[in-house]
């Protein structure tokens, strides 16, 4: 199954800012894009897994970030499906692999999340 989030999430950087500001900015932060990819998982009619594998192919603006950076923004993705019902938590129980891809299309920007059944 596929989950497509449109756009790009905070990477590494962002989060660090929001973190420094007040002790609310990384809570708000947290909050906006959990409940972002939460909706856009019940949108598009995620199912529920006990265990799942991950392929996160993030589709960039451009190559001004780097790959470390862009990818902590897994955080948000994993967070929203717990919120959404795909995982129960977002353990070692629940998550098995996880591997990132990247590309350039400054045109439609987003992130594809494939989900796998795990194998226990």
């Amino acid at each position: 199954m596929k989950l497509i989030i449109p756009g790009t999430l905070p990477g590494l950087n962002e989060i660090i800012d929001a973190a420094k500001m007040t002790p609310y900015a990384y809570r708000e932060l947290k909050k906006t894009y959990t409940e972002l990819v939460a909706w856009e998982a019940v949108k598009q009619k995620i199912p529920f897994y006990d265990k799942a594998d991950f392929t996160i192919l993030w589709y960039c603006p451009d190559r001004r970030h780097d790959k470390d950076n862009i990818m902590a923004g897994t955080k948000f993705i994993l967070d929203g499906l717990v919120e959404a019902g795909v995982l129960k938590n977002d353990g070692w129980a629940q998550v098995g692999a996880i591997e990132h891809y990247f590309a350039v299309d400054n045109q439609k920007p987003r992130i594809e999340v494939e989900i796998r059944e795990a194998s226990a």
